[in-house]
């Protein structure tokens, strides 16, 4: 039977990276369920607030073209009951060394997205041995604390937000960077968004809430790619400055026209500028 264009577009598999290999890996304190995509030198892919890796799914695809992109489900994605035991951000950076560990994966590029980006950032200052680079996109050196981080923060934790509500899902507009045209992203991206229980995000919004990596940015050692949407309304040009600054020999690339979800409005790009960056440590190191 010969699936129709339309229904891959409304089901979102056109976004997906397909099957890979799926697995589960019992950590310390929590079963992680991850998968693994391409083949090649390894790479880390950590997702962001919401979605899942899932979300990353556009991302990983291309990725995987050049690298074997293992990518997991952080605590809390596949059950919202993790937060009777309170965690925080040092212990989500305690589950990604025990899970690399687990996968006898010695030092991976990391990269991470949005919230996951600060997971690879403090992983990348509390072992700056445990990785070979360190990619991030969509982060700064600290929370910033704009109208539209206390409104987010607000409406996450006091109300209770009915699934892909339709008022809300248009907040995700300002994260494209603008309007998507693409109808059938639009739906995969809130779809997929929503599949994060509502008091997990909140919780992770906290966290951010917390988060402040100046002192210690200068135990990040190893090559570092920052990657930032010239349209993200999440950091400002003050924190990339800062983390640009706090990081010995860090690269920064602006991305034209991409938000705060440039990693699945334009992956093409975004994964154009990792393989620039591996490629030019792999002849530096050769010279």
């Amino acid at each position: 039977m010969k699936v129709s264009k339309s229904w891959l577009t409304a089901s979102g598999a056109n976004f997906r990276a397909g099957a890979g290999s799926v697995g589960c890996a019992h950590l310390t304190n929590y079963t992680v369920s991850y998968c693994e995509w391409g083949s090649g030198p390894p790479l880390v892919l950590i997702p962001g607030m919401a979605g899942g890796y899932e979300l990353l799914g556009p991302l990983a695809k291309i990725l995987a073209e050049q690298f074997r992109v293992i990518s997991y489900q952080l605590r809390g994605e596949d059950d919202c009951f993790a937060l009777r035991q309170p965690f925080s951000m040092g212990d989500l950076v305690d589950d990604l060394r025990e899970f690399i560990d687990w996968r006898c994966l010695e030092t991976p590029t990391v990269f991470g997205v949005s919230f996951g980006g600060l997971v690879a950032l403090e992983f990348a200052a509390r072992f700056p041995h445990g990785l070979s680079e360190l990619i991030v996109q969509g982060v700064g050196a600290r929370h910033e604390r704009g109208l539209l981080h206390q409104v987010a923060g607000t409406v996450l934790s006091r109300f209770p937000l009915p699934a892909d509500n339709a008022f809300v899902n248009q907040f995700f507009n300002l994260l494209f960077g603008s309007a998507l045209r693409n109808q059938g992203l639009f739906e995969f991206v809130t779809r997929q968004i929503w599949q994060t229980d509502q008091s997990v995000m909140a919780h992770r919004f906290k966290l951010v809430e917390e988060y402040n990596v100046d002192r210690r940015m200068h135990r990040i050692r190893v090559p570092t790619l920052i990657l930032a949407g010239d349209r993200d309304v999440l950091v400002s040009q003050r924190g990339l400055k800062e983390l640009d600054d706090g990081i010995a020999g860090a690269q920064l690339e602006k991305l034209p026209n991409c938000g705060h979800l440039a990693f699945v409005t334009n992956p093409s790009l975004v994964a154009g500028k990792v393989g620039e960056f591996m490629a030019a440590k792999q002849m530096a190191a050769k010279a």
